[in-house]
């Protein structure tokens, strides 16, 4: 009886810490995918990044700032925003000094863009990168679609189609633009490259557009757009903020308040980032894979005549909970794509999915590296312990992965979640390698002491095997995917995404294959030509201690087989329907 409660109370608190996880998830700040709504409060960081993005030519980044406000009113150094693209466009950047004081405008390796806020003149001043300078700058996102209609006239006309008549054209829309603007009394509206003096705004630079501030009482409000409107401005876009005031010394001496929209779109109307656009069919692809392996596993798994245990139905479930994760989250990049925002309901489902995949794939390699269910029904003491520390720490892991995925970059948390996925990730890679250890351990004493030193050396060879899998799986997936997402091109960051996947199919196609139902699997059968082999036959916990003796040379036939002992008809059957030694050379 207290062998059956022990179960039912462990699955009680499965159940009630993945409802807890699922109220932790609901109740978080969440972010917005490519529309994002950021409130900061009190906030006295020196720098934080806000958005990252890839722009191929056509985007745009719109940027809504109100109610910003810095304490104490009396700021005297600089502060605002600083919108970068690098050469490598993955290199962290954590400035000593304040980044604001620090103008570069021929860097070839950085071009910027500096939103610097001048308070007591209510506006906001740019400094752009001789490489930037061209870059359209609009004070709002009503201008967006007669600049993108010029754009379109100029490559036109740059192209000698139609020469006269697109340059016409240019000319009359820009004319009818000018009027307008003069009759209204507006301020010029972007910053683009002149070809000959005009009071044109698209002939406006970048380093002459200022934008005004809107004051209600203490606090300012303003909006911005960033047209991405020739090929050579294509990249990935880091959007930070800037606080001169806590640098050095006064570090922490000034606070800020604001509330931040910020919509990123690429062209045909697409919000997600260059890198990401392929993602949703990477991600339905590998699911369909996944499942159809899954598939064929069950199938494998019924028509086999081999012994099949429990393990083999938990890995087929396994990859089955992996395709499911897949496919919602290839849904949830979908609706990101289309609509900018995810749908919550396909959401919450990729995230069950991603909870269960993580703490069952970990469950899994821990119970075949412990050898459960192939050479012992029983674990010991010390890998209960194991269970007991790998699978909380998963769940722990997943939820930080989530959590990581719906804050934002600028929230406070952001940087504290990351840190502890890393951390928490390495150690559940960690843990899961002991089980092996001790098994491979266990396996070279028994070689020596027990007289069974052939069938245990195959099998600590496949238990050695088995463990180079697992370091090459965690390598590979934390560490070469990492490098290689920090040197592609930004339009190519998917392939770190697709090389996991593929890294994580082929280890589970390796494991399957190692591990599969078979006779001639060293787990079951262990075959020595020059040697007496002892073998023990646990395909039932009731034939746990039963062996059998091959004895062989050159000269023997598949008539000299002499069993020991037999206490069920069935092993009887099976022993005596084995084909010949040579069958399993």
């Amino acid at each position: 009886m207290a062998e059956a409660r022990a179960p039912n109370m462990d699955q009680c608190k499965l159940r009630c810490m993945l409802f807890s996880l699922l109220l932790i998830l609901v109740t978080f700040p969440q972010t917005y995918a490519r529309k994002h709504k950021l409130e900061i409060k009190n906030d006295e960081r020196r720098y934080f990044p806000i958005s990252t993005f890839g722009f191929y030519r056509d985007g745009y980044l719109n940027v809504e700032v109100t109610k910003f406000k810095i304490t104490p009113k009396d700021a005297d150094k600089e502060f605002g925003f600083i919108l970068e693209k690098t050469a490598n466009p993955y290199t962290e950047n954590h400035p000593d000094k304040c980044q604001l004081q620090n103008f570069r405008p021929n860097d070839t390796l950085v071009q910027h863009v500096f939103f610097i806020f001048d308070l007591k003149n209510s506006q906001v001043y740019l400094k752009c990168s001789e490489d930037m300078k061209d870059l359209h700058v609009l004070k709002g996102k009503d201008k967006l679609q007669e600049v993108k209609k010029v754009e379109h006239l100029e490559k036109l006309a740059d192209r000698n189609l139609f020469s006269h008549l697109q340059k016409r054209a240019v000319w009359q829309s820009r004319k009818k633009r000018e009027n307008t603007d003069a009759a209204q009394g507006a301020p010029d509206e972007i910053a683009t490259t002149p070809k000959e003096p005009s009071k044109d705004p698209s002939s406006q630079k970048c380093n002459d557009v200022k934008i005004i501030m809107d004051k209600k009482e203490d606090y300012y409000s303003f909006k911005f757009l960033v047209y991405v409107a020739r090929e050579k401005e294509e990249g990935l876009y880091n959007l930070n903020f800037h606080n001169c005031m806590n640098f050095g010394p006064n570090e922490g001496y000034s606070s800020i308040d604001m509330s931040l929209l910020i919509e990123e779109e690429n062209p045909d109307a697409n919000y997600l980032s260059a890198g990401e656009m392929p993602l949703p069919a990477l991600y339905f692809m590998m699911a369909l894979l996944f499942f159809l392996s899954a598939c064929f596993w069950f199938f494998l798994l019924k028509k086999s005549k081999d012994p099949v245990f429990k393990i083999h139905y938990l890995m087929g479930v396994l990859v089955v909970i992996k395709s499911f994760s897949l496919l919602f989250h290839g849904v949830n990049y979908h609706f990101i794509q289309t609509e900018g925002v995810h749908m919550e309901a396909w959401a919450v489902m990729y995230y069950i999915m991603h909870l269960l995949k993580g703490a069952l794939l970990f469950t899994v390699l821990a119970l075949i590296g412990s050898g459960w269910a192939f050479i012992k029904h029983v674990l010991s003491s010390k890998e209960r312990k194991i269970f007991m520390i790998i699978i909380p720490l998963q769940i722990i892991a997943n939820v930080a992965t989530i959590i990581v995925e719906e804050t934002e970059e600028a929230s406070q948390e952001h940087a504290v979640w990351v840190q502890l996925l890393f951390l928490i990730d390495f150690l559940c890679c960690g843990a899961i390698l002991l089980p092996v250890v001790w098994s491979i351990r266990h396996l070279q004493e028994a070689s020596q002491t027990d007289g069974k030193a052939a069938m245990n050396l195959r099998k600590l060879k496949l238990f050695r095997h088995f463990y180079i899998m697992i370091v090459c799986y965690i390598y590979f997936t934390r560490i070469i995917v990492y490098l290689l997402g920090i040197t592609v091109p930004f339009q190519y960051e998917w392939l770190d995404d697709m090389f996991r996947e593929m890294a994580t199919y082929v280890f589970f196609v390796m494991t399957g294959y190692k591990f599969r139902p078979a006779n001639n699997n060293p787990y079951f059968r262990v075959f020595n030509e020059d040697e007496e082999v002892d073998e023990v036959l646990t395909t039932t916990g009731l034939t746990e201690g039963i062996t059998h003796v091959n004895q062989h040379n050159k000269k023997q036939n598949k008539d000299h087989l002499e069993v020991e002992v037999f206490e069920d008809d069935e092993e009887v059957n099976l022993l005596n329907t084995q084909e010949s030694s040579h069958a399993f050379d």
